[in-house]
């Protein structure tokens, strides 16, 4: 696989080398969210993989690739994607090094190293992790396998639309946490390849949004990272990024922004009404349809991209209580439909 941008094929092969592990999770209605629509409202749960998120997807893709005799990777993560990585190293015997910063939540360094990887906290944000995760790639010979900006993460992570397309062929729209990137365009290029006239929607919080900036700036830009309840959200997009951001900037209909008192709601709405713990990142495109910032004109599909988060600040979401975010507050709120 090259640098070049990626196609149908590479998630076809992703598809294959993920198979059996990483695949096939639950495609189900949910329907609060269809009511409230007016339109099917369907929730990909990936939060039921073996590491209870999407990344798992990509990790594999990319580690499988790994010639025998690889010292070990290292990784830069706000948390998934680095417990992806120990997975697939694990599976492979591999040595793997994480390299998170100051503003993960310990639940997540906790998820990582019960995998038997080893966790190097370093810096505030993750331009600073990354730079740590080189370090191990130049001093110790590791082979970094990026969050985001890597062909084979991008079409593992991409293996996701085929799948909700191979189940509802109707779908109308999709809405996609958005980050870094590579779940976007990975699902991007396999549902506009297979339904052209589909409507991709990225979703991000409005406090950080690196690739939403980078879109509405031409480039990409730097963000100050801040704490969030999309906290798998966080991070920059890397200034000199090669895939993930021209592939959201072509494929991408629509960047929509929601706000963590919108996040907040909105995992109480998948809490209460679907039964479903998950991060706050995983409900940004219910907050996006439920606050009105977009509107479906069909049966749509979102991603509930994991389940690794902090128990006890979502203790205090669905119970109502405020959440500090650094000098920000939510305040709390009983759930009200």
């Amino acid at each position: 696989m090259t640098d070049c941008l990626l196609t149908l094929a590479d998630i076809l092969a992703a598809r294959r080398a993920i198979a059996g592990v990483a695949d096939a999770t639950p495609f189900v209605p949910s329907p609060f969210m269809s009511e409230r629509t007016g339109h099917d409202f369907l929730l990909k749960l990936e939060n039921m993989q073996p590491i209870g998120a999407f990344k798992l997807r990509g990790a594999l893709n990319a580690v499988q690739a790994l010639p025998e005799g690889t010292a070990g990777v290292t990784c830069c993560s706000t948390g998934n994607h680095g417990r992806g990585v120990a997975y697939a190293a694990r599976e492979r015997g591999m040595r793997a090094v994480i390299c998170m910063s100051e503003l993960v939540p310990q639940a997540k360094i906790d998820g990582i190293r019960a995998l038997g990887a080893e966790v190097h906290i370093h810096g505030r944000s993750q331009d600073e992790a990354q730079a740590e995760s080189l370090r191990l790639v130049a001093e110790e010979g590791l082979v970094d396998i990026p969050p985001f900006d890597d062909a084979r993460v991008i079409a593992g992570q991409g293996t996701i639309g085929l799948e909700m397309l191979a189940a509802r062929p109707d779908l109308s729209m999709i809405l996609v946490p958005l980050s870094g990137g590579g779940l976007a365009a990975g699902i991007a290029v396999a549902a506009k390849a297979i339904k052209p006239g589909i409507r991709m929607v990225g979703v991000s919080m409005d406090r950080g949004a690196a690739m939403k900036a980078s879109i509405d700036a031409g480039h990409p830009v730097e963000v100050e990272e801040v704490a969030s309840l999309a906290d798998s959200l966080g991070g920059g997009i890397g200034m000199a990024n090669r895939l993930s951001f021209a592939l959201c900037r072509d494929l991408l209909d629509e960047t929509v922004l929601v706000s963590e008192e919108e996040i907040y709601h909105a995992m109480q709405v998948l809490y209460y009404e679907d039964r479903i713990v998950a991060e706050g990142a995983c409900v940004v495109g219910l907050a996006a349809c439920l606050s009105g910032k977009t509107t479906p004109e069909g049966p749509v599909g979102t991603i509930v991209t994991g389940r690794n988060l902090d128990m006890e600040m979502f203790t205090r979401v669905v119970t109502g209580q405020d959440i500090e975010l650094g000098d920000y507050t939510v305040k709390g709120r009983a759930y009200e439909p």
